[in-house]
């Protein structure tokens, strides 16, 4: 019995050290990495601008792509492995972002545009709410916005912290070294982001010895949108327990049912709800029919993220005047208010039976 004791007793150590090994490597990192990607040598730095000795000095090394948790339009992409071969754009986004919508329409422009040419978009899909991480609703959201480039999901928005990021959308152009050459906050600015795609390139091309002429058109989507933001007054307004801070009768940051009354009289850009209403972290929602939703509101345009488990059927009216009716199913960004002008105006939604859930409005 002695005799077998050193032998059990290496055998428990064995087996102990292989459990850890697999719990470390079945584990899902969940904060951003420091890792950064490899940054590329030039072959002939003084012949290609800035050297790699002044970019270190002044930009950030790109940081790697952390635990994914999917991948659409590739098998799996890593930003490593596009370092001195590419330059590369990575776009955070989450396609219930109406900014975000917006901004795809120059994304899919660019990536059709330059994609032979060396460059290539990393759609960063990080999601605002939970039913964003649902890899179903982003491909068929993809799919809908005419993405062909790839789009990874950073449901556990690690690649997101990484980049200490903090807005939807925000562009990060990665030169061929390896730096985050560049970066852009929210909608606008698009010519100056696609002179800097063209710099970038035209910086790869010598980098590599190519004789290879990059266009310097500018590119100009059909069907865009045009926003005004000095126009648009209201900001965005959530539902939600989490974030209702303006909610004008109830108590904001509450979870529950509460029974609600509309006020006599309301204020611009406060959110009133009527009826009985089950308040969660992210979303609202009316437990009875006729409930409703008011909002005095200065814009142009007003989009509702919504959803429901079954169909829900609405009826929006504009300063009392009835403009339409719509069945809200898939959780998603809705279009409800569509004007040629800038103004205040008060949104009134009629809910028809129970069921929806409303997380927020946003306005163009």
């Amino acid at each position: 019995m002695n005799v077998l004791r050193p032998y059990i007793l290496v055998a428990v150590i064995v087996l102990i050290a292989s459990s850890i090994y697999l719990i470390n490597r079945s584990s899902v990192r969940r904060t951003g990495s420091d890792e950064s990607v490899p940054v590329v040598p030039r072959i002939s730095s003084e012949q290609q601008g800035m050297k790699k000795e002044e970019k270190s000095e002044r930009y950030e090394v790109a940081k790697e792509i952390t635990s994914p948790d999917g991948f659409i339009n590739t098998d799996g992409i890593t930003i490593s492995s596009l370092i001195g071969k590419k330059v590369i754009l990575v776009d955070f986004w989450t396609y219930s972002c109406i900014n975000c919508q917006r901004t795809t329409q120059y994304l899919n422009a660019w990536y059709e545009k330059y994609k032979d040419k060396g460059f290539v978009i990393i759609g960063m899909h990080t999601p605002e709410f939970e039913f964003e991480k649902d890899y179903n609703n982003v491909t068929s959201a993809v799919k809908k916005f005419g993405i062909q480039f790839p789009v990874v999901l950073d449901n556990d928005y690690s690649t997101w912290t990484a980049y200490k990021n903090r807005y939807w959308p925000h562009k990060y152009l990665i030169d061929i070294d390896g730096y985050i050459a560049y970066d852009h906050i929210g909608e606008g600015a698009y010519e100056e982001t696609e002179k800097k795609i063209q710099e970038l390139l035209e910086e790869r091309t010598m980098a590599l010895g190519m004789d290879e002429e990059i266009n310097r058109d500018i590119s100009v989507p059909t069907g865009i949108t045009q926003v005004n933001s000095s126009m648009i007054r209201s900001p965005e307004t959530y539902f939600g327990a989490a974030r209702n801070s303006n909610l004008g009768n109830g108590e904001a940051n509450t979870v529950g049912l509460q029974n609600l009354s509309l006020p006599v009289n309301t204020k611009t850009n406060t959110l009133y709800l009527s009826g009985e209403w089950d308040f969660q972290d992210e979303f609202a929602e009316n437990k009875n029919a006729q409930a409703k939703i008011t909002f005095r509101y200065q814009a142009q345009n007003v989009y509702f993220v919504a959803g429901s488990k079954n169909t829900t059927n609405i009826s929006i009216m504009k300063d009392g005047k009835f403009i339409g009716e719509r069945a809200i199913r898939e959780h998603t960004l809705y279009h409800v208010i569509e004007d040629s002008e800038y103004g205040e105006h008060t949104l009134e939604i009629i809910i028809e039976n129970p069921g929806l859930r409303a997380f927020t409005f946003t306005f163009g």
